[in-house]
């Protein structure tokens, strides 16, 4: 087998009568303890009262607003022991709380210490109006400037403000001071290039853009905060944040001349100095606070997206500052757009990723009911399959593997402590992604071990009709996500059935695997663009029992005439080549249409996937790939 060059912990694998050493892109020991974790917030609690505040606000977040952060950043991890990637602990001298979406409710209720912490699910209860029940008026309430955009701010200092309450910065962060010297290092990855035939635009094209923008708007100046924004303006990656492939910078681009780049110069190798040389003034990230004041005291007009940007950036350029204007990151929407070539190595990159998918689907077909695969091997198989493609640069998020009742967890991280063995009668739900240099990727599928129950069959069915709904969506130019998400869940609505969470996400190209501004969810109310790539996943979750959720990424089309029709329309091309368990489908639920879309998909990943594999594998792909309704 192919080894790369990764964590430094290999993980010892048997499946069948074959031994394998793996060195894992994903970990399986639990990095919070919640046992710990109590401790810690008390010891928080009896700190507020000398910091001359009633309560401290603690986000998972760091200093770039990221859905991912480093180690050293993973402050509500270390303080609560909830380990999920979105979540907010408030904590008062009396009580505490844990706010997360429904994607985190289960999984929340057995990290945290129930005793101490109230898990209150958002946007069910807004956290101001919570915290503003729990304190008085004339109250204080703490946080870090570095860790919520200005945005956040501004809305949930307005709603304390109703009940009498202050929302004061901090200038150290209490948890931090905590933390002490075990907090890990920030992290300093190397940076690579990201080469124009991956890219398809040159940085240089990609800043004189920006730049025009800026002078259009009659602005002087943009500061990035993003890291997934600043690598794609200067076609660079980075290594700084496990699964995603950015380097973690501040850059501020000046209507004319060089912008500049804050980057640690040991991040840098002799490649990418020579990219950027031309390119941008790179700058020490300690230079920052003084450039970032510089632009206040020259009186520049600057664009900075509150949205996004620490709340630190609005106050080092003046809270009141009219030369400061709130607009998107203007790096956002043409990055979300992706160009011809990115396009191209998508769906090279899903070919791959389908190729390595199916040799999984068809190992765990022959093995898993066998009893002796539990859910790390299976992890671990994956990774070595998509490893073998000598393509995969890293995974693009830890792979759900769930097993039974551990599928119903939407957001499951297996560990050595819960790991569970695949089991006859049972439903395993693997969600996983790849970064290839190409293309990310990230692809569900839910599998029978052994003879599925007809309630599986009938519930898989009613997700696979709204996966189906959406892919063979046709739609007119300004449709939204929140337009188009009651597709994929009216069969399941039908039959008094839902899930929590939305039905897609913006999929960055060879960046971050969850990219905005796009989205199919109930709260995405940005239009959808052609060039767009966005994940489509429905699910159903019985708590306790098994978990359900169909994935494939799909990218709009432009729009095309309908025979007859009088506006053009757009559409979704599948980009996943994955077989989709045909033994969990119930035919009489669905209608003829989509049982041509799911034939239709099976004989494209057959025609496209089949070549690629070895006799045993193309076996298994052509029974896999049947019409539904042949046996």
């Amino acid at each position: 087998m192919t080894m790369l060059q990764r964590s430094n912990n290999p993980q010892i694998a048997h499946f069948g009568h074959t031994l394998y050493t793996i060195l894992m892109f994903q970990e399986f020991t639990s990095p919070a303890n919640p046992d710990e974790g109590a401790g810690r917030t008390r010891r928080l609690q009896t700190r507020l009262a000398d910091l001359g505040i009633d309560a401290f606000v603690v986000p998972r977040a760091d200093e770039h607003m990221g859905e991912y952060v480093p180690s050293s950043a993973e402050r509500l991890m270390w303080l609560t022991g909830f380990t999920g990637s979105a979540g907010m602990a408030i904590v008062g001298r009396r009580f505490a709380g844990l706010f997360v979406d429904g994607r985190y409710t289960l999984q929340a209720g057995s990290q945290v210490d129930a005793k101490l912490f109230e898990i209150v699910q958002i946007p069910d209860t807004n956290p101001g109006d919570w915290l503003a029940a729990k304190l008085g008026e004339g109250t204080v309430v703490g946080f870090d400037p570095w860790l919520h955009p200005t945005a956040w701010v501004k809305t949930f200092e307005a709603t304390l403000a109703k009940s009498g309450i202050k929302l004061k910065s901090v200038a150290r962060n209490p948890v931090d001071q905590l933390w002490g010297a075990e907090r890990p290092a920030p992290p300093l990855g190397a940076v690579t290039v990201q080469p124009i035939k991956y890219a398809g635009v040159s940085a240089e094209a990609k800043i004189v853009d920006l730049q025009r923008g800026l002078r259009a708007d009659n602005r002087d100046a943009v500061i990035l905060t993003l890291p997934d924004s600043i690598a794609w303006a200067f076609n660079i990656r980075g290594t700084d944040v496990k699964h995603n492939p950015t380097p973690l910078a501040f850059a501020i681009v000046h209507a004319a001349g060089k912008p500049e780049l804050f980057l640690d110069k040991r991040k840098i190798g002799a490649e990418t100095k020579a990219h950027l040389a031309g390119l941008v003034r790179l700058r020490d990230p300690a230079d920052l606070a003084e450039r970032v004041k510089a632009l206040r005291d020259a009186k520049r007009r600057v664009q900075l997206d509150e949205g996004t940007a620490a709340h630190w950036f609005r106050r080092a350029l003046g809270v009141k500052n009219a030369l400061v204007t709130d607009a998107r990151d203007p790096c956002i929407l043409p990055k979300a757009r992706k160009n011809a070539a990115e396009i191209a190595g998508s769906r090279t990159a899903h070919e791959r990723d389908g190729v390595a998918m199916t040799r999984y689907l068809a190992w765990l077909d022959r093995e898993a009911a066998s009893g002796r695969i539990d859910e790390i091997q299976a992890v671990q198989r994956l990774e070595e399959m998509r490893a073998d493609t000598q393509a995969l640069k890293e995974i693009s998020f830890d792979t759900i593997s769930g097993s039974g009742p551990n599928g119903a967890i939407v957001h499951y991280r297996v560990t050595e402590a819960t790991s569970r063995k695949l089991a006859k009668g049972e439903l395993f739900l693997v969600d996983s992604g790849a970064q290839y240099q190409d293309g990310t990727t990230d692809v569900t599928r839910t599998v029978a071990i052994g003879k599925p129950t007809q309630e599986m069959r009938e519930r898989f069915t009613l997700v696979l009709k709204g996966m189906i709904a959406i892919s063979m969506l046709r739609f007119p130019k300004a449709t939204t996500g929140a337009h188009i998400d009651a597709f994929a869940r009216k069969a399941l609505w039908d039959a008094g059935l839902d899930f929590d969470h939305g039905t897609g996400h913006g999929v960055g190209s060879y960046l971050s695997v969850h990219e905005g501004p796009q989205s199919i969810s109930k709260r995405g109310h940005v239009a959808l663009e052609p060039g767009m790539i966005i994940s489509n996943e429905p699910g159903y979750y019985k708590t306790g029992a098994y978990g359900i959720r169909i994935e494939n990424l799909v990218l709009v089309s432009a729009p095309t005439d309908v025979p007859g029709g009088e506006r053009p329309m757009m559409s979704f091309e599948t980009l996943t080549l994955v077989p989709i368990d045909r033994r969990l489908v119930e035919p009489k639920l669905m209608s003829p249409d989509e049982l041509r879309w799911l034939d239709g998909y099976h004989a494209r990943v057959r025609e496209t996937i089949g070549p690629h594999l070895g006799p045993e594998d193309r076996a298994w792909l052509v029974t896999a790939t049947e019409k539904v309704g042949k046996g």
